[in-house]
């Protein structure tokens, strides 16, 4: 083998780098619809709340509607999860997956309220990270 010839096969090569970035934002990208299709899945339509440490129900559908998943190219990774709707800095996605405590102002006081994990993302990914491995396989063309 010439020495133009393996600096070819090298991993920097323009053409394995163009290949490896599409079929990484490919596998990605599919892996990111199994989660959140499954995380869509788990959560039901139901009236009153679910038990703590399974999903929360969705009593109009926003939840459930608003899940999406992207590629990130700056850092090379799929990003999968609920929008907030708002704009805001809200904390209510945040306490669904983790639990935790927060202060709920009402009328003319600030009450602390406690909220217990309803994870649904988290049960997603772990759910659907076994069907990554075979993505990969023969993705690189």
């Amino acid at each position: 083998m010439r020495l133009s010839d393996a600096k070819r096969a090298f991993f920097d090569a323009p053409q394995v780098l163009a290949a490896t970035t599409a079929a990484e934002r490919r596998v990605l990208s599919r892996f990111g619809a199994y989660v959140r299709q499954r995380a869509r899945t788990s959560i039901r339509s139901r009236a009153g709340t679910s038990t703590p440490g399974m999903p929360p129900f969705s009593h109009t559908g926003l939840l459930k509607r608003f899940l999406f998943f992207a590629y990130d190219t700056s850092r090379r990774s799929v990003v999968i999860g609920p929008v907030r709707l708002d704009g805001r800095t809200g904390e209510a996605l945040p306490l669904l997956e983790h639990g935790g405590t927060t202060q709920r102002p009402r009328p003319g006081r600030v009450d602390p309220s406690t909220y217990t994990p309803r994870p649904f993302m988290r049960p997603a990914f772990q759910r659907e990270l076994s069907k990554l491995p075979p993505l990969w396989r023969d993705s690189i063309r």
